[in-house]
């Protein structure tokens, strides 16, 4: 008798380990985002085999976040971490270190074509579609290698989303196409835009570089007022995640008025125009498009 009690203790505890390493293989992968714009591509790419949990919320700037304590216990709980790179997030190299966190890392903007400026690297390159196609390669390879299981789903998604992708791109390349480049000068907040500039043939004026963490001297806001008026610039937009009041400051001095807000470093809140990463492209051009041909 206990022989056969102990026999099936045995059956019990070998079906308890295949049960429990299926679960594991086959559960969602737990995932820490940088910022926003990653967790939205993330949740798009992984569905539901990605739990994701972001550390910069939506319309928050990530150039000058600091790191929460319950940031670091994220990090230590997750499969993986997202984040930019391009020097974008100063802080997370510290945070991962000082988390104690071993599992994998993804840059995601490993392999784009950068816009440098002597030394310093633009940290934005999700403002371009042709970039934004490597950070989808990067994730949904990362995603594959970790859930190998599931690659036809994740080949799925990935092709559902670029599709989608390259439709915006299109039509927002045929309407841009009507506007005179001579017409495609606006000012913003700082200089956020460069990769859609370079993309889209538009030139972006700002009075801050490339982080908001260094303000904007007299002598380089005197400098915009000079190229808005000489350019006869028409569209001024202030960013989601800076102080209005310089441009305010700028529109008053020039007469020209404030076209709305650009969404740069953040998505919108869920209920806001820019909820995700296609809106926000989708907004941000066809705002841009309106106030280049106001007539």
């Amino acid at each position: 008798m206990c022989r056969i009690t102990n026999f099936f203790k045995l059956i019990f505890l070998c079906l308890l380990f295949v049960t429990n390493t299926a679960n594991a293989n086959g559960s969602s992968i737990r995932i820490v985002t940088s910022f926003s714009i990653l967790e939205d591509l993330v949740k798009e790419l992984g569905g539901e085999y990605v739990n994701v949990v972001n550390l910069v919320d939506r319309n928050s700037d990530a150039h000058m976040y600091q790191p929460k304590p319950s940031d670091a216990l994220a990090i230590v709980d997750a499969d993986l971490v997202i984040f930019n790179g391009l020097e974008f997030e100063g802080w997370i190299s510290r945070l991962l270190q000082n988390s104690g966190y071993k599992n994998k890392q993804l840059i995601a903007s490993k392999g784009v074509d950068a816009i440098t400026y002597g030394d310093e690297v633009d940290p934005h390159a999700w403002q371009s579609f042709h970039n934004i196609r490597v950070y989808i390669q990067n994730i949904t390879r990362t995603l594959i290698m970790l859930r190998p299981q599931h690659t036809d789903e994740f080949m799925r998604r990935q092709k559902q989303y670029l599709n989608t992708l390259n439709a915006l791109e299109h039509r927002l390349i045929e309407q841009l196409a009507k506007i005179p480049r001579d017409n495609r000068i606006v000012v913003t907040s700082h200089d956020a835009f460069g990769y859609l500039g370079r993309e889209f043939n538009i030139q972006f004026l700002a009075p801050v570089g490339l982080s908001i963490e260094v303000e904007a001297s007299a002598e380089d806001v005197a400098a915009v007022i000079n190229q808005i008026r000489e350019q006869q610039v028409n569209a001024i937009f202030v960013e989601n995640i800076t102080n209005p009041r310089l441009l305010q400051r700028i529109a008053a001095e020039t007469g020209v008025t404030i076209g709305g807000r650009l969404y740069s470093d953040a998505l919108s809140n869920t209920d806001g125009p820019a909820n995700t990463y296609l809106n926000m492209m989708r907004h941000n051009i066809e705002s841009l498009i309106t106030a280049f041909n106001p007539t």
